[in-house]
């Protein structure tokens, strides 16, 4: 006796149906809000590190210190809002001259704000708070981190490397920290041949907050910078 296929695939209810169309909703409410407050901070930075990482230690000190150094050259600094990394930037941007803005996530285990927040945004979805990240930014500053922070390397550089966001400054640093990463693209990966050598001119590797400013602004020397970024914006972002 031959079995009807469909009657062998599992029923979804109506309410299993409702609450995935109310999560498109959600996210949708997530994409108008932080469209409507984030679109006025250009040019802006944003910023990832381990939310490990406690004050004191000397990379909490140099995010301080980064974060409130691009903060008085006229970028908005924009963070996860967190604790550790996260903290030390909105701390530095803070006590800078322009906006310290944090892209709060609520997880099952509440992740605290941390209380250097000029703008604080709050999302459920991982997916929309990724692309607040890179919507409106001119650089992207990456410190040292885990899994979160290197899933957040990856997915810029996957978007620039593919033409999906527009070319900016990757700036790795802690030049100790990424060099085995490095140079395990280089030996591995572009030996392989699974990325070009050429996609390793995405990545800038620097120690000093003085180096971070430096390679932002040398980028953007003689550009419009607010103005670029309006036109070049991709149209999937």
């Amino acid at each position: 006796m031959n079995e009807n296929p469909e009657s062998s695939q599992p029923m979804i209810s109506d309410a299993d149906l409702t609450q995935e169309s109310w999560k498109i909703f959600q996210i949708m409410a997530e994409f108008v809000e932080g469209f409507q407050k984030l679109s006025g901070i250009r040019p802006s930075v944003s910023m990832f590190g381990s939310a490990r990482c406690k004050p004191g230690h000397p990379n909490y000190k140099l995010g301080v210190a980064i974060a409130r150094l691009i903060s008085d050259a006229g970028f908005s600094v924009v963070s996860g809002g967190g604790p550790g990394m996260m903290e030390a930037f909105n701390k530095g941007a803070f006590k800078g001259k322009s906006t310290s803005i944090g892209l709060n996530i609520q997880l099952p285990n509440e992740q605290l704000a941390n209380k250097y927040q000029d703008m604080s945004l709050y999302f459920r979805h991982f997916f929309s708070r990724k692309v607040m990240f890179v919507k409106y930014a001119s650089a992207y500053i990456v410190l040292p981190g885990g899994f979160g922070t290197l899933d957040e390397l990856a997915e810029i550089l996957t978007l620039t490397q593919t033409g999906k966001s527009k070319r900016i400054p990757i700036i790795l640093v802690n030049s100790k920290f990424w060099r085995g990463l490095i140079s395990w693209f280089r030996k591995t990966m572009v030996a392989e041949g699974t990325i070009n050598e050429d996609d390793l001119n995405l990545i800038q590797v620097v120690d000093t907050p003085q180096q971070v400013i430096d390679t932002i602004l040398t980028f953007y020397q003689g550009r419009d910078l607010l103005h670029e970024d309006l036109d070049r914006q991709p149209n999937h972002l």
